[in-house]
């Protein structure tokens, strides 16, 4: 019996190396942890947002998505540590951050056949970050309340006519940086004294300065304010949700926040980065914006969704950006003159 032993491991060896052999073999071409490439992305937004973008492209780009959640300050702070040795690839943000790293020169310039085709005013003039999506501000009215009016509300002038006692719901500009991007914008196209009385005239027919960017059209769908100066997101998914309300987008023109996407300066993984820059801004990023209820309007005029809301008829206000320094001035003094000033209903 022990004369066979040696035949019996070397049996069962090669039996071994067949089943490992098979197996491997059943698994050559498949991507592991280890060998699937990656990127690194630092951002402001909401991480449900972003993790959408995360998971879909590891599908279908087949490069996985790390995502680092930070604040304004703590990516700003984080891109400028580490700019002797980026750890981040890309940065998805709003585009006040974006222009910050810009002046900071923690950014890489982007140019392909997709981001050429944004307009120049959803991007930086040095292609320094592209914008992706932006979300007007608009009235959200009441759709009872529209029924009494002899002349529909159609300008910002007609919130605060001297006979139209208006009930007025919007988001504290101390509350949302997409709401105080509001008054930011009208201090630059109506001068800082104009649009300072504009809100001091409007105060006394505010209802609630709410906290949060839903809350006022929550309030215009159940009859608790008249109208609401909102985000177009949020007022689309409460008409989208059965609230009665209607959208109208200002005559004159409105502000709006807009959100971009850049490469980082000497970006470790630029290659596997780019792609994603372009993939993002078309129909299977933004389609699922708008199918996970984020009601954004996309910058590239050739996608679907934008051309389903009709941009053309979307007057944005042209403004030069404030900096931090004058945005926190231009804010005290709101908060001084305005919101701290008694209101009567």
């Amino acid at each position: 019996m022990r004369r066979y032993m040696p035949l019996m491991f070397l049996s069962f060896f090669l039996v071994f190396l067949a089943i490992i052999g098979t197996d491997l073999m059943g698994h050559a071409g498949e991507q592991t942890p280890e060998n699937i490439k990656s990127v690194v992305l630092y951002t402001n937004l909401p991480v449900e947002q972003v993790s959408l973008f995360a998971e879909e492209y590891e599908n279908v780009g087949k490069i996985h998505v790390s995502i680092i959640p930070l604040s304004d300050q703590d990516l700003l702070t984080r891109l400028q540590t580490e700019s002797n040795g980026p750890q981040a690839d890309l940065v998805l943000a709003t585009t006040a951050v974006l222009d910050q790293a810009k002046a900071n020169h923690l950014l890489a310039p982007v140019t392909s056949e997709q981001t050429d085709m944004v307009p120049d005013r959803f991007k930086d003039k040095d292609n320094l970050w592209i914008g992706t999506w932006y979300d007007p501000i608009v009235f959200a009215v009441n759709r009872d309340f529209a029924k009494k009016l002899s002349q529909p509300i159609a300008k910002w002038a007609d919130l605060t006519k001297d006979n139209n006692k208006f009930r007025i719901g919007m988001t504290d500009f101390l509350a949302s940086e997409a709401s105080a991007n509001l008054l930011y914008t009208l201090q630059a196209v109506e001068g800082e004294t104009a649009t300072l009385a504009f809100f001091k005239k409007m105060h006394p027919q505010i209802v609630q300065y709410a906290k949060f960017l839903a809350t006022p059209v929550r309030m215009a769908g159940m009859g608790e304010v008249d109208i609401a100066v909102a985000v177009q997101s949020e007022s689309i998914r409460y008409l989208n949700d059965g609230f009665p309300i209607s959208i109208v987008y200002p005559e004159e023109g409105t502000a709006f926040s807009l959100t971009g996407i850049a490469l980082v300066a000497h970006a470790p993984h630029a290659s596997d980065a780019l792609p994603f820059i372009d993939w993002l801004l078309q129909d299977d990023a933004q389609n699922l914006l708008q199918n996970h209820k984020f009601y954004f309007i996309p910058t590239h005029p050739d996608t679907k969704i934008a051309k389903f809301y009709e941009t053309k008829h979307i007057k944005l206000f042209d403004s030069q950006p404030l900096t931090v320094m004058q945005q926190h001035e231009l804010m005290d003094k709101w908060i001084q003159s305005v919101r701290l000033s008694p209101r009567s209903f």
